[in-house]
């Protein structure tokens, strides 16, 4: 060990090797620290299995929304309860900006599908921004004798009870699109419910079941390729997509069912990060690589204050709740 000399009073001691590396390291860390944002990552939960259209919506909004943050953010898929174990973790965990929900329209409708839930959809959250809406179609198998929406009506209603909706799971945005389309025509037409929305709509290419609402983005193909027929579209006017098809709005008016999914933060955060945040993501919703992502999954970017997708959700909740009831759905 060499012995330190005495300069000008005070005791230096010679540098070694060691003593550069590991204050480049802490140097390095220190600047690491800053640029992620005291350090640990931030995360967006999911309360939807990897691969489905919420998940693919949460990684490529966390890639933009880390990168105008300078913070790693991570998704993680917590599915199960009809997301409602995510949303739970979320209304727990500390509102400081690190621990997101990206969550979906079962946000709404759980609130009066759960005879009880372990948080309140309302005052347990935080609402950032509404990051997208996902029309869907009303499909049926080409045998099925009507070729629009005011067809069909008059068909099941001439012979209530022989049409069946095929439907990829209970209490989802797409079954509830089915029973606001009977609450509005007064048609009778039976649920048959699937394990999930692949198994639904390939029986209805295969002639199984004749109807089905779908999102655009799994029927898209299949209507091209004309194994399916389009019969109308749940947004409140005709899409882009599918300008031949008319609206169910034209027939019924004042239908209008989209899925949509937002990204909400827990109660109590602080009102300086949760603008920072929900600018951060809307800026992130209107680039390009999002965008593009977005028309990939049949989606529709939103980018709303936090105010408006307040507003929204509780006219959601509101809106699903008279369709619940109707239904009579009970959760899985």
């Amino acid at each position: 060990m060499r012995c330190a000399k005495r300069i000008w009073g005070f005791d230096v001691r010679p540098v070694n090797r060691r003593d550069v590396l590991l204050g480049a390291a802490a140097f390095m860390a220190a600047r690491v620290y800053g640029q992620t944002g005291q350090g640990a990552p931030a995360r967006i939960l999911v309360g939807a299995p990897a691969g489905g259209s919420t998940d693919t919506l949460a990684r490529a909004l966390a890639q933009e929304l880390g990168r105008l943050l300078g913070k790693i953010v991570v998704v993680e898929n917590r599915p199960g309860a009809g997301g409602n174990m995510a949303a739970e973790a979320v209304a727990k965990a500390a509102p400081d900006g690190n621990t997101l929900l990206m969550s979906f329209t079962s946000h709404a409708i759980n609130a009066s599908l759960y005879p009880s839930l372990p948080f309140d959809p309302i005052k347990d959250f935080t609402p950032l921004t509404c990051v997208a809406t996902s029309p869907s179609v009303l499909v049926a198998h080409p045998s099925v004798a009507a070729k629009d929406v005011r067809e069909l009506i008059a068909l099941a209603k001439a012979q209530p009870g022989k049409l069946n909706f095929a439907i990829g799971a209970v209490g989802s945005s797409l079954h509830l699109a089915g029973d606001l389309f009977k609450m509005q025509s007064g048609a009778y037409i039976v649920n048959i419910p699937y394990r999930g929305t692949a198994p639904a709509i390939q029986d209805v290419i295969a002639g199984q079941v004749e109807l089905m609402f779908a999102a655009v983005g799994n029927a898209q193909a299949h209507i091209r390729a004309g194994k399916l027929k389009a019969l109308g579209v749940t947004s409140a006017k005709r899409l882009a997509a599918f300008p031949d098809v008319p609206a169910i709005a034209e027939v019924l008016p004042g239908y209008e069912s989209s899925a949509w999914f937002g990204l909400f933060g827990p109660a109590r955060m602080n009102a300086e990060v949760s603008r920072r945040i929900s600018d951060a993501a809307r800026q992130a919703i209107a680039t390009p690589d999002v965008r593009r992502r977005l028309e990939t999954e049949g989606a529709i970017g939103v980018g709303n204050s936090p105010e408006e997708f307040a507003r929204f959700v509780h006219i959601e909740i509101t809106r699903w709740a008279r369709v619940v009831k109707f239904s009579g759905a009970k959760p899985e």
